[in-house]
């Protein structure tokens, strides 16, 4: 449509620019990349040397980069569009939004993420199959989700076997009232298993503190996750053994790269094409700096800097949470204190309340009291007033007597 003569790949990742020769990427080259996992063109962490990179687009000649990623990779774009539009060159970049934890704010959604969430289901059952075939049975999935569990609470929705989802959102705590611990208990006495889904940034700071430090950063800068799947499933284990007396036969699944090596689904297809379509629409335009993707269901071109800003994350006090909350029938997870402040304001109330009773009930016959003195004190002026009306009677006689008596004396 456009007439463009070359298309080149950069080979893994940012530092591909400076440290990697391209590839050209033509129709015969990408025709069946849709049916294979992963990515024809390499992928790493951290080499973002934005003047190097910048340097290798202006000495081949680029005028249009595209460039596929999440929240790290849009970062290092919006870089890449500032030190460009800083040197004065006619280039146009373009971000493409990729990533299955859906972690891209401002957008619907990223491409990847139903794919994930679909292939994700399926460790859910597998999970359940081998909990419900147990005594005490424990089936523990571990998901992806560094900071936003959406992988977690679709694949919980869609599965409709879960009975406790766990996402970085949503903290939790083991012991105690509420706690997972008891809620698990009673899950496995009531159907005699249990599903668990955990998101793998969940309980970081549980982990940390039984663990090891959780400061460590990869070459990208995020932090190192230690794993909350294993952790959890050594603190299940060791509860039942110690404190229930009883052993629990529990499954630990990780799917986590099975998950990534996926081709993508039919509904992924057909919305990384049209993410395609509208980044190469948008760059030939004349736009640039601009990530693609559908607002409130219509395709859009955004600023870079703008979903970068934040992150998109799983708000617990939206709908779709409480949808989670009512189809697992799992607690809020207040921690103990928290309950425990709620239950004395409660007692404090009540207690005010019965007060308030007992001081009205002591009142009552006070009050009856006063309002009988006030009617007899309220009756003297109507006894006073009928001895005036008795005065003025004798008056009138009186009257009547003297007038008598003048007769008389005539």
């Amino acid at each position: 449509m456009y007439g463009v003569q070359e298309v080149l790949g950069i080979e893994g990742g940012y530092k591909g620019f400076y440290a990697r020769n391209t590839i050209s990427l033509t129709p015969k080259i990408v025709n069946d990349i849709h049916k294979r996992g992963g990515t024809i063109l390499g992928t790493s962490r951290g080499g973002h040397a934005t003047s190097k990179i910048v340097d290798s687009i202006q000495d081949r000649g680029i005028n249009q980069v595209y460039i596929i990623g999440g929240d790290g990779t849009q970062r290092g774009a919006n870089v890449i569009h500032e030190e460009i539009r800083r040197r004065g060159l006619k280039v146009a970049v373009a971000g493409i939004p990729k990533t299955i934890d859906n972690d891209i704010a401002v957008i619907d959604k990223s491409f990847g993420f139903d794919s994930a969430v679909e292939e994700a289901q399926r460790a859910i059952n597998a999970a359940h199959v081998e909990a419900e075939s147990f005594e005490n049975g424990v089936g523990l999935v571990k998901l992806m989700g560094r900071y936003s569990g959406y992988i977690a609470m679709y694949a919980t929705l869609a599965s409709r076997d879960v009975d406790c989802c766990l996402i970085p959102e949503s903290p939790f705590y083991l012991e105690g009232e509420g706690g997972l611990y008891e809620f698990i208990n009673g899950r496995i006495r009531e159907n005699g298993h249990s599903v668990i889904v955990v998101a793998e940034g969940a309980g970081q700071e549980l982990v940390a503190d039984s663990m090891q430090s959780m400061d460590k950063h990869d070459a990208s800068g995020n932090r190192l996750l230690l794993d909350v799947g294993l952790w959890l499933s050594q603190k299940l284990k060791g509860y039942f053994i110690t404190e229930r007396k009883q052993v629990i036969n529990l499954k630990y699944i990780d799917p986590t790269y099975m998950i990534r090596a996926i081709p993508s689904n039919a509904s992924d297809n057909v919305y990384c094409y049209l993410l395609a379509q509208s980044a190469v629409h948008g760059a030939m335009a004349g736009y640039t700096g601009f990530t693609v993707g559908p607002v409130n269901g219509k395709h859009a071109y955004i600023p870079i800097s703008r979903i970068t800003e934040t992150q998109n994350r799983v708000k617990t006090s939206d709908r779709m949470w409480a949808r989670l909350l009512s189809s697992t029938n799992q607690p809020s997870f207040l921690r103990h204190e928290e309950i425990m402040g709620a239950k004395g304001k409660e007692e404090s109330t009540k207690m005010l309340k019965e007060s308030d009773a007992l001081v009205e009930k002591i009142s009552s016959p006070a009050r009856q009291g006063n309002a009988f003195a006030e009617k007899k004190v309220d009756s003297s002026p109507q006894e006073n007033g009928l001895n005036g009306r008795k005065a003025e009677l004798s008056q009138a006689e009186n009257g009547v007597a003297l007038k008598k008596a003048q007769g008389s004396l005539k």
